[in-house]
């Protein structure tokens, strides 16, 4: 049984740091992409980083981009996700997800992800 479990999120103050993580168990790690996307109430989700795990490729949502740094551990089979000058507009619960293949870049299309972690909330205070 394929899980991924999100970790790392709660509150923090504005311009402060978080880092997320993403354990996966019950696939081959580096065979996957992931990605991470966050959803805040009445927004739709939102894609916001990626890792080719194999290679290392990144991609970042503009949004992000300069603040989110995504890194691996593949002893640990998890990813990270450090998030720094957190701002109000980045609360929102945080997923992570898996999928496409380490010869194929899935980015943000969320539909082509085939595993998903249960959420982490992250709060941002003014």
């Amino acid at each position: 049984e394929v899980q991924l479990q999100a970790s790392g999120g709660g509150l923090v103050q504005e311009g402060g740091s978080l880092i997320l993580s993403c354990e996966a168990s019950g696939l081959i790690f580096d065979d996957y992409g992931f990605g991470w996307f966050r959803q805040s109430p009445g927004k739709g989700r939102e894609g916001i980083a990626y890792i080719n795990v194999y290679d290392g490729s990144t991609y970042y949502a503009e949004s992000v981009k300069g603040r989110f740094t995504l890194s691996s551990d593949k002893a640990k089979n998890t990813v990270y996700m450090r998030m720094n000058n957190l701002a109000p507009e980045d609360t929102a619960v945080y997923y992570c997800a898996a999928g496409g293949d380490r010869d194929f870049d899935i980015g943000f299309e969320s539909d082509l992800y085939k595993y998903w972690g249960q959420g982490t909330q992250v709060t941002v205070s003014s």
